[in-house]
């Protein structure tokens, strides 16, 4: 039996904090074979980290099946953490790592799949991360305007 390989699957994130901590919002875009689909949320109390750490999560939880998943974001925290820093967090038992709740919650969605970061410098023009940024910020602003 011939092994099927994986989708090929490009996460597109980015999260947004209005006071850090304050309300926030995160937005994603999953791209496959040219489809996208768009996705948002957010928090009343969050940091920035947090929401661009979420919008990765929530991306990661819409696959349907094992693919190989690239995380395309403007946060060097989350692609440093995800190609660097996670499997030494995780022999160290997440000492003195920040948000320990969402990348236990990371590690879970990102178990079924082979994920890699790539960064992209922030509001610099590229299109998937300017609409994630205004999907965030958008978020990020209804929840403010809710409080």
């Amino acid at each position: 039996m011939q092994k099927q390989a994986r989708k090929q699957i490009t996460l597109y994130s980015d999260g947004s904090s209005l006071g850090n901590p304050g309300p926030g919002g995160y937005g994603g875009i999953l791209e496959y074979k040219g489809s996208r689909k768009e996705y948002f949320g957010g928090e009343e109390e969050t940091t920035n980290n947090r929401m661009e750490l979420r919008g990765v999560i929530e991306g990661l939880k819409l696959l349907k099946e094992p693919c190989d998943v690239e995380v395309v974001s403007d946060s060097s925290y989350v692609v440093k953490a995800i190609n660097e820093w996670l499997e030494s967090w995780i022999r160290r038992d997440f000492k003195k790592v920040k948000n320990v709740d969402l990348w236990k919650a990371y590690i879970e969605a990102a178990a079924p799949h082979h994920v890699h970061g790539t960064w992209v410098r922030g509001h610099d023009g590229h299109p998937e991360n300017e609409r994630c940024d205004e999907l965030a910020r958008n978020e990020a602003e209804r929840i403010k305007a809710s409080l």
